[in-house]
């Protein structure tokens, strides 16, 4: 039987959904709300169980920025299959992603296929393309490339295109050419010329093939990669699972490019497996509304919501009430920090709200509650030179050991009985208690117990920046 090995990419920041996703909590990590087809899940942890169920697999590679190896980690805790997390230092597109997890799999056993997903779509008709894998099988073990088409709905100017070329096997096809996203009018041209299909983004390949086209056609990106991946370290994680991580300063010297750009378009055996399914990419809101549960008046509502003569609308209300009247064709997104208010006709438009906003602007980088491997942060008062937090630590978990330059720590337990660490004590305290970190001083709150325990931090100094932290020790590799 041949093994398959599905690869998950979750590296990018998915800014066309602001105000939900943001540069630290991305789209296939947040939690949209109830009213969804993929109702009781994240994208990421819907396409985790997407490929099990495609492929069967004995071990899922995911790669990912490094920053989001905590968000991954916490969908791998019931995973009944070994995994395997890589960690880019920095994000360089998909090519130079792809690369890094057939390096490891070349490791192992060089005749593995790669199925590689990205993992912010939502697909349908699951049966339908799994009983089209065995056409790509087929093709990979000759030696090709396989992209999967999806045949278009419409005419979508949203989304790249692949023409087919002549018939390899059952429903198989060479590609003729790749096009970029079209215009409308060019959009309906192609659809009603046939042989056009909307680019899904998933792709099937032996890793051995994948490196040697890789090799040939763009050998800055393959050497690069190369030397980073020889120079990377492996350690145990949790839940059972890997990380890897390639060097952090060889890794950053990798041109970034995408795979369509830096492989497939110049490939000489390329072929595309067109699928008949119901699939989406959640990359904008209209496309949430779309695949979205309509209430009577075809509104998609999520959270608490008030409307008065108002129909065809997305509602994504967080931590308040939002209140609608006559409103038509509308996305209303509502955070703690922000608020969206957009016709559905421009859901394109996102990054131009995104590109008017200072770069170091902190409703870019994350919502009010920052998720980190251990637990959650809120910042509940910030002023010049102070700032009072919320930290929860869930059980058996710890902070890294790290210290601070430019701040000093005043902690208060109030829920649980950490143990926390001051240079060369460690005490375990209780609610009510607290304990003074002095700027440089070395520390970490570890939580041995069955329950959560959190602290109101106050912090005091010239700088209260996230990115003034040393972390001399960490188990999930962020030092």
């Amino acid at each position: 039987m041949t093994k398959i090995t599905p690869v998950i990419m979750c590296g990018g920041a998915g800014t066309r959904l602001w105000p939900l996703s943001r540069a630290k909590q991305p789209k296939q990590f947040v939690d949209f709300g109830e009213n969804l087809t993929l109702k009781g899940s994240t994208l990421f942890s819907k396409t985790l169980n997407n490929v099990i169920f495609l492929t069967n697999p004995k071990k899922v590679q995911i790669v990912s920025n490094k920053d989001y190896v905590h968000f991954v980690i916490n969908y791998l805790k019931e995973l009944p299959i070994k995994s395997e997390v890589i960690l880019e230092p920095v994000p360089k597109n998909t090519a130079p992603a792809i690369a890094l997890a057939a390096f490891r799999e070349m490791e192992s056993d060089p005749e593995t296929i790669l199925m590689v997903f990205p993992s912010d779509h939502n697909m349908k008709d699951l049966e339908v393309f799994k009983n089209e894998i065995d056409n790509a099988i087929n093709l990979a073990n000759q030696g090709y490339l396989i992209t999967f088409g999806i045949k278009p709905e419409g005419p979508e100017t949203g989304y790249g295109y692949i023409e087919q070329g002549g018939l390899l096997i059952k429903n198989s096809y060479d590609v003729k050419k790749f096009v970029e996203k079209p215009c409308l009018e060019k959009a309906k041209e192609m659809l009603a010329s046939g042989g056009y299909f909307w680019n899904s983004g998933i792709f099937l390949f032996k890793a051995s093939v994948y490196l040697q086209e890789l090799e040939k056609q763009n050998q800055e990106i393959y050497h690069a990669v190369k030397t980073a991946y020889q120079s990377g370290k492996c350690q145990e994680g949790p839940e059972q699972c890997t990380l890897f991580k390639p060097d952090d300063e060889k890794f950053k010297l990798t041109p970034s490019d995408s795979i369509d750009y830096a492989v497939l378009e110049k490939a000489e055996k390329l072929a595309v497996v067109p699928l008949q399914v119901n699939w989406s990419d959640m990359g904008t809101w209209g496309a949430f509304y779309k695949n979205g549960i309509k209430d009577e008046k075809n509104n998609v509502v999520s959270g608490e919501f008030i409307a008065y003569d108002t129909k065809n609308c997305y509602i994504n209300s967080q931590d308040r009430v939002t209140a609608a009247i006559g409103l038509d064709n509308v996305a209303i997104v509502s955070t703690k920090d922000a608020l969206l208010v957009a016709s559905l006709d421009k859901d394109q438009e996102v990054k131009k709200i995104i590109a008017q906003m200072s770069g170091d602007d902190p409703r870019l980088e994350a919502l009010p509650r920052v998720v980190r491997p251990w637990g959650t942060y809120e910042s509940l008062i910030e002023e010049e030179n102070f700032k009072v937090k919320k930290i929860v630590v869930k059980p058996h978990e710890q902070l890294s050991l790290q210290k601070h330059f430019k701040r000093a720590e005043h902690w208060v337990v109030v829920k649980g009985f950490p143990e926390i660490t001051v240079g060369e004590t460690t005490k375990r305290y209780e609610p009510n208690q607290h304990v003074y970190i002095e700027t440089e001083a070395i520390h970490r709150l570890t939580n041995n117990t069955n329950e959560e325990v959190i602290i109101i931090e106050v912090q005091y100094g010239i700088y209260l920046g996230e990115d003034d932290i040393v972390r001399l020790q960490d188990k999930y590799l962020r030092n």
